[in-house]
């Protein structure tokens, strides 16, 4: 990729050039990218190892679906597809939890939004600082099938197995009676 690429490439990571959903997905796949290789414009001037997810890499996450653009928008099914991309890509974490925090909630407001059920803004829903548990639903009592037949078959070709997510979809998909043992058997896979 030439210089001149690579400057528009990591132009276009910034928020202030993501300016809708489609954009900030195209953005998260060069994280995705990044996280794979160890190289490209999210990991400029620092090491960064392939398929390790560290606290910049989530930290480009969180500001890209923070985006103003995006301020009033759910979060998509493409980006939410690119987090689990990049979940699958990550073999080694050192980002203390962040991006795990942020992909299940970015989930869990997809799901939700897609149902028609109401979310709150994305600066409120994504942040580190505000509980889950404070906007998720918490009964599948509307929660579309589809949507759930989505992200179950998402769970499964991209083999999610941590228990925030884990834990965060039980509440969305009103299996929170399920002790959480169980809940792999529900979308049929093994944690």
């Amino acid at each position: 990729m030439s210089t001149a690429a690579v400057a528009e490439v990591f132009g276009a990571l910034e928020p202030s050039a993501i300016a809708d959903r489609r954009t900030a997905a195209e953005a998260l796949t060069v994280v995705r990218d990044g996280v794979i290789t160890g190289e490209g414009p999210t990991t400029k001037g620092r090491i960064h190892f392939s398929r390790a997810l560290d606290a910049d890499d989530a930290a480009w996450c969180a500001r890209i679906l923070g985006a103003s653009a995006l301020a009033s928008q759910p979060v998509s099914r493409d980006e939410a597809e690119a987090l689990f991309a990049i979940n699958a890509a990550a073999r080694e974490r050192s980002d203390e939890g962040r991006f795990d925090d942020l992909f299940a909630k970015a989930v869990v407001h997809h799901a939700a939004s897609a149902s028609g059920l109401p979310v709150p803004s994305r600066d409120i829903a994504l942040s580190p600082d505000v509980s889950i548990d404070s906007w998720a639903p918490t009964k599948a009592v509307g929660v579309n099938v589809e949507v759930l037949e989505w992200i179950a078959s998402q769970m499964r070709a991209k083999r999610v197995s941590n228990a925030t997510i884990m834990t965060l979809l039980a509440a969305v998909v009103g299996a929170a009676t399920l002790p959480l043992a169980q809940l792999p058997a529900v979308f049929d896979i093994g944690m």
